[in-house]
């Protein structure tokens, strides 16, 4: 049995199709599937049901491809554990979700260029789901998340809390009304992100609570294209604090809701069982150290 082997049924298992695994793995499907056969006969149980062009595993498969995962993440562990030098001159890979990416990641970078010039930081910006499953597959040492985050083998910890707020243009009629309940936004069309966004999803649940079912006039993928059109006065929308911009000031209002305030919880996520280099310390650190206190009404980083 060898690692290569182990690797090529992962890459089926996550592909679901041999070609496609043969393909992320770099190389030709013949030899990929001539070294799972190797594998199933070494074994005496056949990994994957042939359905066509699909693999589906088989029960053997499922408790395999299981065990492949541990063995490679220990072998990932160990190697990069003799690799890691003190001296940081090594990388790390974060991801992000939309919504915290670009008001956290520059900024953190630039930290680190500072502090820490030999740590090389590779990123990935991505929805909640994508990321937590590259975590769980240790293709990223860390990202950066809301939650809820179900998933056993991660471990999550609060960096800030931060609240909700109604964005609304300077020109539109609800800009110099000071205080707001979800039941003035009844006739109010509203844009928003994707059914994707965790953001989305948090504002729904906020409107279910209230049974407040919204207008929704415009849906955006950029966080930034949802501002222009709300300076536009095309429809209000609910936004995460980090959001806000002093370029805002002259085309945007932002606004408390009054009452039960919705909030979000920003986590990091990290594997269990996979190896913290000395690079994903010291960035971690700082992480902790930019956003200490950020939750306190009015902060803002």
């Amino acid at each position: 049995m060898e690692l290569t082997q182990l690797r090529y049924v992962l890459a089926i298992a996550e592909s679901g199709n041999f070609t496609r695994a043969a393909a992320a793995a770099h190389v030709a499907q013949p030899s990929l599937s001539q070294q799972v056969a190797k594998l199933e006969s070494e074994l005496g149980h056949k990994l994957f049901h042939r359905l066509g062009r699909r693999a589906v595993p088989t029960e053997a498969g499922k408790l395999f491809i299981e065990r492949a995962r541990r063995i490679l993440f220990e072998v990932d562990n160990v190697s990069r554990e003799i690799r890691d030098d003190p001296e940081i001159h090594r990388s790390i890979s974060v991801g992000a979700i939309p919504t915290v990416a670009p008001y956290v990641l520059p900024g953190l970078i630039e930290r680190c260029q500072q502090r820490l010039p030999n740590l090389r930081i590779n990123t990935e910006e991505a929805f909640r789901t994508e990321l937590i499953r590259d975590v769980a597959h240790g293709e990223l040492d860390m990202a950066i998340v809301t939650l809820p985050v179900d998933e056993p083998q991660l471990a999550t910890e609060t960096i800030f809390t931060e609240s909700l707020v109604l964005a609304v243009g300077r020109r539109h009629p609800l800009a110099t009304k000071r205080k707001f309940t979800i039941q003035d936004l009844a006739e109010q069309t509203f844009i928003m992100l994707g059914e994707s966004s965790t953001l989305t999803q948090q504002v729904q649940v906020y409107f279910g609570t209230h049974q407040f079912q919204p207008h929704i006039g415009h849906t955006c993928a950029q966080v930034e294209m949802l501002k222009e059109l709300v300076a536009l006065n095309l429809g209000v929308a609910i936004l995460p604090q980090l959001a806000q911009s002093p370029d805002d000031h002259s085309r945007l209002v932002y606004r408390q809701l009054t009452g039960q305030t919705p909030t979000r919880e920003i986590v990091v996520v990290r594997h269990l069982q996979r190896y913290q280099t000395t690079g994903a310390t010291r960035f971690l650190e700082l992480l902790r150290e930019t956003f200490h206190g950020f939750a306190q009404p009015g902060r803002k980083a």
